[in-house]
Formats: C-alpha cells, sequence, structure tokens
C-alpha cells in the first residue's frame, strides 16, 4: 500500500480551534476533549466534515475533499451547538441542536433535527417539537411539531430525498423513559414533511433497517429487563421466540447472503455470544464464530451490501474475526491493519461506491488519527489527529494482565505502566470501572490514566465479576454482590500487582467514577489497611437510596434491573453502603461530584457525608453545582485533575 503524509495542516490551518499545547498546564494536556472528531465522507466523496470546537462550543467543519480546502463552517447562535450529524445525501446534512444549559455543562438533547447543504444554503427545521411552519395562504401546516426526541435511524444516503428516523414519544416517554414504545418516520430531509412507518412492539428499542431502507427487525428490553427482539412480516412484528432457536439474548446484526437469513449475536447456557447464520423461515441455525472467552466488542458491516463481514473480540489485545473472506471490506482491513502496526484500525465512513474510506487508527499510547484511505489509487492520507499536542511516544503502554480470585475465577484486567521507570515498587492507584454491568475495560487510551502515568503512577483496571463482555453468567456472578464478591476481585487484582513486584504496598490509592466511586469506599472499607487513600467520583454510596434517587428508577425497565442486581434486603443493602460503614475506614478521603448528577444524585453523597460527620471522619471534596455525572467541561476536568494529583501526591508521597 502506498502512504501518503498529507499535513495535518490542511485542516488545522482552517479550523477554528487550534491548540497550542505550550499554553496548556499539564492537566490541561489530559483534560482537554478532542481537537477533531466524528469525521465523515460525503456518499460520493465530494466533501470531508468534522466537528471541532470554537468559541467553546462544537462546530461542523465541511472541506472539499480534494482540496482539503474549508468551504463552510456551520454552526448555531446562542447557547445551542452542533450535536451528531449525517450526511443524507451527496449534497445535504442533517444533524442534532442541542443546548448548554446554565444549570449543566453537559449539552441538552430536546430531539431537533435540522439539515443544511453542505455550502451552507437551504437550511431547514425538520424534525422537532418546535417545527411547526404556516403553509402561504393556508391553515395548513407543511412540517406540524412533534413532541418527541428523535434520531436518525437510517439516512438512506442513496435516497436524495428521504431518511428514516427513530422518534421516542413525550408525555408517556416523561415517566417511562424509553420504556415507551417507538415510531419510525420516514421525513423529507429537504422539506421535513414525514410519514410513520412502524411502532415498535416493545420499549428500549434498536432497529435494524435492509439494504433497500425497508425496517425489518427491532430488538428491546421488556419491563423485566430481558432483551426480546421481533421481525416484521408483511407489516406485523413476529416475535422471534416463536422461531424456536433454543437461543437467549438475540440480537440481529446484519442481513446474509441468501433471502430470508440473517447474522445475529446470541447466547446459549449464559456463556458468551456467538455469531448464528439463522433461516427466518426455517429456524435453522449455523454457528458461524465464537470466542469462549470474551462477547464481541463490535460488529463491522459492509455499507454496500448490508452484510456482516468482520467482529471484533477484545481478551487483552483487540483481535478480529473476520465472517466472509472474499468481502472486500475484509481485504481492506487486513491491508490496514498491516499498513498500521500497533493500532485498532476501524472503517468509520466511506463512499456508497466503496472508493473512498475515512480511517481511524487508536492504540493505548494514541487517542486516535484520521486518514482518508483510496481504494483505486491505493493511498492512505493523514488527515488529523483527535488530540495532536499529545505525543504517543512519550505515553505509557497499556499491559493485559489476568490473575486467579481468591474463590479461583480467572479475572482480567490492564495495568499501564509509567513510561521510562522501572516497572517496580511503583505507587499504584487502582481505578475501577463504572457500571458495573454491562460495562468493562477496554486496552485503549485513557487521558486520566495517562496524566497519573506522566507522574510516575502505575494504574491498576480489573474488570471483576459481574462487568460485561465476558458472558452472561460472568455477569450474573456480580449481580447482588457488589459489596461483596466484586470488590474482593479488585482486592485480589491489587495484592495480585504487589506480589508480582509491579506496586509498592506502601503506597496504593484506589479512584473511581460511577459505580468506581462506590468500589473507592466500599475497597477501602473491606481492606483499610491496603489503601492509603480514595478518590469517590460521582458514586453512589447509598445503595437502597438508589430506589428512590435518580434517573435509573424512573423507568420500569431500571426498576426492575435495581431489583435484579442488588435486591431489596435493606439490611443487606446497608451492609454494603459504604454510608452506613463508615466506621471502617482509614484512608485518607477526597469526595467528588457535580451537583446536577442525575445517575448518582447530590443525596448520595450527603448520605456519605452524614456518615462521616457522626464518626468526626476527616475528607476533603469538590463540588461543582453545574456538572452532571462526570465533568463534561474541559475546564472543570483539569480542576478535578488537579485536585487529584496533588491529593495523590501528598498520600502516595510522591
Amino acid at each position: 500500500m502506498k502512504y501518503t503524509a498529507v499535513l495535518a495542516s490542511c485542516l488545522l490551518a482552517l479550523a477554528p480551534s487550534f491548540v497550542n499545547a505550550a499554553s496548556l498546564s499539564h492537566s490541561a494536556l489530559f483534560s482537554r476533549g478532542a481537537e477533531y472528531a466524528n469525521v465523515k465522507i460525503s456518499p460520493e466523496g465530494d466533501y470531508l466534515s468534522a466537528l471541532t470546537t470554537h468559541d467553546g462550543k462544537k462546530t461542523l467543519i465541511i472541506l472539499e475533499t480534494e482540496t482539503k480546502k474549508m468551504i463552510n463552517a456551520i454552526n448555531f447562535p446562542g447557547n445551542a451547538e452542533v450535536g451528531n450529524y449525517e450526511w443524507v445525501n451527496e449534497e445535504r446534512i442533517v444533524l442534532q441542536k442541542v443546548y448548554l444549559k446554565g444549570w449543566s455543562d453537559v449539552p441538552q438533547y430536546y430531539g431537533e433535527l435540522m439539515a443544511v447543504n453542505a455550502d451552507g444554503s437551504k437550511g431547514k427545521y425538520l424534525f422537532g417539537f418546535n417545527s411547526g411552519e404556516q403553509q402561504t395562504g393556508s391553515h395548513i401546516k407543511k412540517n406540524t411539531a412533534i413532541r418527541a426526541t428523535a434520531y436518525i435511524l437510517d439516512p438512506l444516503p442513496e435516497n436524495d430525498k428521504f431518511m428514516l428516523v427513530n422518534a421516542i414519544p413525550w408525555g408517556s416517554a416523561a415517566t417511562l423513559g424509553r420504556d415507551s414504545l417507538q415510531h419510525v418516520y420516514k421525513v423529507n430531509v429537504k422539506s421535513g414533511v414525514r410519514r410513520k412507518v412502524t411502532t415498535s412492539p416493545i420499549g428500549n428499542a434498536n432497529f435494524l433497517t435492509d439494504n433497500e431502507g425497508e425496517v425489518k427487525f427491532v430488538a428491546g428490553l421488556n419491563n423485566k429487563n430481558q432483551l426480546q427482539t421481533f421481525y416484521r412480516k408483511d407489516g406485523d412484528w413476529i416475535n422471534t421466540n416463536d422461531l424456536n432457536i433454543g437461543l437467549t439474548d438475540f440480537n440481529p446484526i446484519s442481513f446474509a447472503d441468501k433471502a430470508n437469513t440473517i447474522y445475529a449475536a446470541a447466547r446459549e447456557n449464559n456463556q458468551t455470544a456467538s455469531i448464528y447464520k439463522i433461516d427466518l423461515v426455517t429456524g435453522q441455525k449455523e454457528k458461524v464464530i465464537n470466542d469462549e472467552n470474551v462477547d464481541p466488542s463490535n460488529f463491522w458491516i459492509n455499507k454496500q451490501s448490508k452484510q456482516l463481514y468482520a467482529v471484533e473480540y477484545e481478551n487483552g489485545y483487540p483481535t478480529y474475526a473476520f465472517v466472509d473472506q472474499q468481502d472486500e471490506h475484509t481485504k481492506l482491513l487486513k491491508q490496514l491493519i498491516a499498513s498500521l502496526p500497533g493500532h485498532q484500525v476501524q472503517i468509520i465512513s466511506e463512499t456508497t461506491n466503496a472508493k473512498l474510506f475515512v480511517i481511524k487508527a487508536f492504540n493505548d499510547r494514541n487517542p486516535g488519527d484520521y486518514y482518508l484511505f483510496d481504494a483505486e489509487k491505493v493511498t492512505l492520507d493523514y488527515l488529523a489527529s483527535e488530540k495532536s499536542w499529545l505525543d504517543p511516544d512519550a505515553m505509557a503502554e497499556v499491559k493485559p494482565i489476568s490473575f486467579t480470585s481468591r474463590d479461583g475465577k480467572i479475572i482480567s484486567g490492564y495495568l499501564t505502566l509509567p513510561e521510562g521507570k522501572e516497572a517496580k515498587n511503583l505507587p499504584l492507584v487502582v481505578n475501577p470501572h463504572g457500571g458495573p454491568h454491562y460495562i468493562r475495560d477496554w486496552w485503549s487510551f485513557n487521558p486520566q490514566n495517562q496524566l497519573l502515568a506522566s507522574q510516575g503512577i502505575a494504574v491498576l483496571q480489573v474488570n471483576f465479576r459481574g462487568s460485561g463482555g465476558y458472558g452472561e453468567q460472568f455477569q450474573q456472578d456480580g449481580y447482588q454482590k457488589w459489596g461483596a464478591d466484586i470488590q474482593y476481585d479488585i482486592i485480589d487484582g491489587t495484592k495480585y500487582v504487589i506480589e508480582q513486584g509491579f506496586a509498592d504496598k506502601d503506597r496504593v490509592c484506589i479512584v473511581g467514577g460511577s459505580f468506581g466511586g462506590y468500589s473507592a469506599l466500599q475497597s477501602a472499607i473491606i481492606e483499610p489497611d491496603l489503601f492509603k487513600c480514595a478518590i469517590g467520583f460521582a458514586g453512589v454510596y447509598d445503595l437502597e437510596m438508589m430506589f428512590n434517587e435518580g434517573d435509573i428508577k424512573q423507568t420500569r425497565s431500571g426498576t426492575s434491573y435495581l431489583k435484579q442486581v442488588l435486591g431489596e434486603n435493606p439490611q443487606q443493602l446497608k451492609a454494603m453502603s459504604p454510608a452506613f460503614n463508615t466506621d471502617k475506614l482509614k484512608a485518607s478521603l477526597l469526595l467528588v461530584h457535580g451537583g446536577n448528577d442525575e445517575r448518582a444524585p447530590i443525596e448520595q453523597l450527603e448520605s456519605l457525608e452524614k456518615g462521616l460527620k457522626q464518626h468526626q471522619y476527616p475528607y476533603e471534596k469538590l463540588i461543582m453545582d453545574d456538572e452532571g455525572h462526570g465533568f463534561y467541561n474541559d475546564e472543570h476536568r483539569a480542576k478535578y485533575y488537579d485536585k487529584m494529583l496533588s491529593f495523590l501526591k501528598d498520600n502516595l508521597k510522591l
């Protein structure tokens, strides 16, 4: 493959968000968001587009592909900014309009979709609560307002006039959230005129369309938090249970090479998900791919045929399993992996004729570089980096590890080791992930961990039992064990790293966000002599409160989830809640929270503080009143990172 280096300045000099690394503090280098994101190419390849930041707001820039000349920058006035977007034909883009509110630094999306041509002409409000537009000389509205939150389901790039929109209606959604039934509309991308295509038979819906843009499948969660899948035949939804294929968590991925056949991910006996080819008429199934250790992490679909060609797995380092060796995308992806060694490679956008592709390459040291690949010329042109101010060669290596827990389970994780330091007797920060279920840690660039490593600190991430991605049984093993077995895995992993000589047993702290914030406190309660300090970020500290406060309990499926993973025994919930066990603590504490957190409301922190004050236990805290569940604002993250580093340096004696 011929490799051509096209200077990123083609983009950087024209885009309004150039970053001067010398002007950033050390924490700001790692807290700053991506300079470029969501890079795409138009259906016929004449234009490139990307999200960047200008005056503190997301802006969409459009460039000519051949010259790299910027022809337009799309933004909104006032407190609005650009959210996600799609090319719906060669000249037209549909984008979300989101709002920055004073009470929250996280953009708020109310379901509005706007359309505009690449050159900035023919802007149109397509879909949303404010889209009513009077037709001249008539009382008929050309595009009536709709109280629903809209997401682009299928941009139908080969259809110049229409796209498919998935809409979650308001009203019932205000009390039931995504539990409410959802609608699919066919929307004119020029006028916004819409026609309802179908309604989901289940809430929490995810639709799948075929190559002609027909809605064929929907998967969702019922009120008991169970995945159910339906296929559409002659306008009616038919439950796939009727196929009697004997699989659970049945999730359609794509259509296959024969009529009435599909590829789907599903499970047998609660183990890792396999890929099956299934005949929808006979119910006959063929297992195509399985990894006995992990579930698939990504599915790659040929945009021309809409057929699955590759499955991504991550048992330690990422790997690919190819479903169709003859697919041109398979050959291309293999070629790109060979051309960009040491990187995880993804095809993120392509033209309808599969001539031009936007590629993203990233790894544990590199947050991401974007390339343009020309299949005819066989050239790979570098476009831009997500964070050009960070030098991958100066970043830390992330090593997959595994160990045996106290009860004999094999537990996996990752260890970030500082660059240029001997991996021996290092200060250690344990960083449990959030969730805890349906989520896991990956081999990837983690800005917080890289910041810590830049200060000579090793970082441990543990995919404890209960984590997603290792089979249903492994996840279920963590149910109602939040305060016990899950924490034992984290503690056992910490002791393993110490025993292997990587970490100094007298310089260990634990830092986590969301469920990781809970774990930081709970592990420090279970093993008070192991951790010198603990930082809880947006943590849940009173488990019974989750049934009364926060956004999870607002939906039927959310309440069902809490009952399933926590149980309803008040004594057990109290025993697993840090707020009621502060008398067992020895670690120094830093508590960080957003005042507008809906997932773990500020009442969670207040409950923990009440317990700490009852025992006159000292602690430090940092509250950001206008942040939610995690800090969205770059400056706020930098402030947290500064506070975190200062606290860790004191307690780890750096």
